[in-house]
């Protein structure tokens, strides 16, 4: 079952490419597991998992088409290992958390 949203929505640049449609499907369901360990190892105080984690959303999400997701991984990757406040890192987690919540699959109607 494909969740509805209410916002207009992110989609990857090689949703409409038959070959690339369903490896970008699966990425785009995955993700709500990506945001959870985000929330999760910022909550825990991870940030080594934190930094991992941003650091392999910055690479995939250009590979899957989603580019306008790299520049918020790579601000959460670089406040966590420039050792930024925690009120920093908490808001460079949350806009990319909300970049996240607006990945798509498919194309744009």
């Amino acid at each position: 079952m494909k969740i509805q949203h209410d916002s207009p929505g992110i989609y990857s640049a090689f949703g409409g490419d038959p070959e690339l449609s369903t490896l970008v499907d699966m990425y785009v369901d995955e993700m709500p597991d990506r945001i959870e360990t985000i929330t999760q190892a910022l909550s825990a105080g991870d940030m080594d998992l934190l930094q991992r984690t941003a650091h392999q959303m910055k690479g995939a999400c250009g590979s899957y088409g989603f580019d306008q997701l790299t520049p918020f991984a790579l601000a959460v990757e670089s406040s966590v290992r420039e050792c930024q406040s925690i009120t920093a890192i908490q808001a460079a987690v949350r806009e990319l958390v909300e970049m996240c919540d607006q990945v798509r699959a498919g194309q744009p109607n």
